[in-house]
């Protein structure tokens, strides 16, 4: 399983549900896919082919979102 938290600007925000404990979000698009680090701060943990540019939206995006990221996170998996 793997909750949809919010998409936005055609990137999925998402977990997998049975993955490591540390707190992380991953992200997909047409283009390749991320995932990023939530704690001590966002951080980038692995990219699969998406530009630069893409990379500092998204991580911009996490920014913006950083608090319903972690909300859901903790409701996901508590």
């Amino acid at each position: 399983m793997s909750p949809t938290i919010f998409r936005e600007r055609g990137y999925r925000f998402f977990f997998f549900s049975r993955e490591e404990p540390r707190m992380h979000v991953h992200v997909v698009c047409a283009d390749g896919e991320a995932k990023y680090w939530l704690d001590p701060g966002i951080e980038l943990a692995r990219n699969h082919h998406l530009s630069r540019p893409q990379m500092k939206e998204i991580e911009q995006l996490i920014e913006a979102h950083h608090d319903e990221i972690k909300r859901a996170w903790k409701k996901h998996f508590s």
